[in-house]
């Protein structure tokens, strides 16, 4: 069984994708855990990292063809945003996922996580999100923006992690049947 699990940073898709690997019993796979080592290994900060890889599609392309690999073996939960993509244009079998929050709500929960001012943050996530929009439009042809590839769109603003999942969870028993899902 593959699970993509998309969404912008602080829309709760980590938190989402920690629950579902526990109950499933899946390994969770992370973009962002992939990009954040490679720029660590480079001595580079998040920011500095994204404006190297505006100008570099090297970096995406090795970083993404790691993901597309683990897709392609299955039995995981993908992260990253463009998990979904790279499972629609690879025809994969995959139930894919979109978590959405509002601006501000992602805002303060990176904030939260890395004790910043939730402002800047706001203003970051922004830089962060034309960055990547930008890149994998120039890369990929794929509009962040566009979420008609997804199976299922779930918004955190007004649901608990536990929510998510429970209704994750309820849609996977109805794709795959009672078998997919531990009980």
């Amino acid at each position: 069984m593959l699970i993509t699990i998309s969404g912008l940073p602080g829309s709760g898709k980590t938190t989402l994708a920690r629950l579902l690997g526990k109950r499933l019993g899946l390994p969770h796979v992370y973009a962002g855990d992939l990009f954040r080592q490679e720029a660590s290994a480079r001595g580079l900060s998040l920011e500095a990292f994204n404006a190297l890889a505006e100008r570099d599609h090297r970096i995406d392309r090795a970083l993404d063809a790691e993901m597309v690999q683990y897709a392609r073996r299955g039995d995981c939960i993908l992260e990253g945003r463009l998990a979904g993509f790279f499972a629609h244009t690879e025809g994969l079998d995959a139930l894919k996922i979109w978590v959405t929050a509002s601006d501000e709500t992602r805002a303060r929960r990176v904030a939260g996580r890395e004790q910043r001012d939730w402002q800047t943050v706001l203003q970051l996530n922004g830089d962060r999100h034309r960055s990547d929009a930008k890149r994998y439009r120039e890369i990929y042809g794929f509009d962040l923006d566009d979420i008609s590839l997804y199976d299922l769109i779930l918004h955190s603003d007004s649901h608990t992690p536990e929510e998510l999942a429970a209704t994750v969870l309820a849609h996977l028993t109805e794709r795959y049947g009672r078998t997919a899902v531990p009980q």
